[in-house]
């Protein structure tokens, strides 16, 4: 099954994982730490963060270091970063109604 970045960020799991790997590389025990999850259940997150390229593996003696490849994110920022500025001009439309609704009420 091919995977891509936008399965990967679909599941909160999985950008909470992101998130951790973002400030420090850790063991997948050290992530798993993290979650009241089964270490399985963190293993198989981490699975389909690695096949959608976003972490990678450094073998650290007999555990296995997990780390962010942040520049994998790009294709889903260019995305959301596209539909921002149409969110936030219908978000500033929705203010200035509410602040007129507020005008006239007053």
């Amino acid at each position: 099954m091919r995977r891509d970045v936008f399965q990967a960020i679909s599941d909160p799991v999985r950008r909470d994982i992101i998130e951790i790997l973002s400030k420090e590389s850790l063991t997948v025990n050290e992530v798993a730490e993290h979650f009241d999850v089964s270490r399985p259940a963190i293993s198989k997150h981490l699975k389909i963060l690695h096949e959608c390229g976003i972490v990678s593996f450094h073998k650290k003696g007999r555990e296995r270091l997990c780390y962010i490849r942040p520049k994998q994110l790009i294709p889903a920022f260019m995305w959301i970063d596209r539909y921002r500025e149409l969110w936030e001009s219908k978000i500033d439309s929705f203010e200035k109604y509410v602040n007129n609704l507020n005008d006239k009420n007053q």
